[in-house]
């Protein structure tokens, strides 16, 4: 099915803005930010190497456009340090001061910049959450994340990382059927606002010092196995599909499996 069927079928409309300004708007502003702010970048760059090490930027893959998996890149806020067993200790014994001052202010966003002008992100859109969180989408949700995910967007404008799940969907979908320019400036400028007055947690702030219940709800499927939606074993299945998708850097599929309610019925393997 083509792009202006689905957007068709979905309701959402197609503007001149959203097929043509944005992507214009997004490469000018990237690249003039990327130039104004630089010295920051480098900066930034430079401290990460010698408080985190090597590399100083990391990639993770993350939905994108039509559910195709994409590198997003950030700086470093943690370090490598592992357990006698040689796993990774918990992220909150892995943050540095230095981590948590660039989560505080998203400076470790800042490369995502290069994302927006190779064309893996706009400046405003929802935000790209993690593989293994989209898997477990149902149906209505999913099919509305097509559009291009954003470095900033309705939920980051609006509570941060205080939208419970649900609301978090509520507010990207109510985006998708919205995308003018005046939403996208009003969007920045709430970002903006929220940041610099640090009204809300970003994901990250709130990672480092979870509580048994947000350890729970910061990832989806975490979250959705602790209400009951879904059992363990279609848990466990779409972590493995999750992996799979991740290493093959494919689309993410649906899978109705993943959407039963039966704590009893047997999962296919796949």
């Amino acid at each position: 099915m083509k792009t202006k069927d689905i957007y068709k079928e979905l309701n959402i409309t197609r503007t001149f803005y959203s097929v043509f300004i944005k992507r214009f708007l997004d490469i000018s502003i990237s690249l003039i930010a990327i130039l104004v702010l630089s010295p920051i970048l480098i900066l930034t760059y430079l401290m990460t190497l010698v408080f985190l090490g090597f590399p100083a930027i990391y990639k993770q893959a993350r939905p994108g456009k039509n559910h195709k998996v994409f590198c997003i890149y950030k700086f470093r806020s943690m370090n490598n340090k592992k357990d006698k067993e040689g796993n990774l200790l918990p992220d909150s014994q892995r943050i540095t001061w230095f981590g948590k001052l660039l989560r505080k202010t998203s400076l470790d966003e800042l490369p995502q910049l290069f994302n927006i002008l190779k064309g893996d992100m706009s400046i405003v859109g929802p935000r790209p959450r993690l593989v293994k969180d989209m898997i477990f989408y149902d149906e209505n949700v999913y099919k509305y994340y097509i559009i291009t995910p954003g470095l900033t967007g309705p939920t980051q404008a609006n509570g941060r990382n205080k939208n419970t799940w649900e609301q978090v969907f509520e507010k990207d979908i109510a985006y998708t059927h919205k995308i003018t320019f005046a939403n996208d400036l009003k969007i920045i400028f709430k970002t903006f606002f929220s940041v610099f007055k640090n009204t809300g947690e970003t994901h990250s702030n709130a990672e480092e010092d979870k509580t048994e219940v947000k350890e729970q709800e910061y990832y989806y499927p975490d979250y959705i196995l602790r209400i009951g939606k879904i059992n363990k074993e279609q848990y466990d299945l779409g972590l493995k599909i999750s992996d799979e998708t991740i290493k093959a850097k494919g689309t993410i599929p649906y899978v109705p499996e993943l959407h039963s309610s039966s704590e009893n019925k047997e999962i296919p393997s796949k």
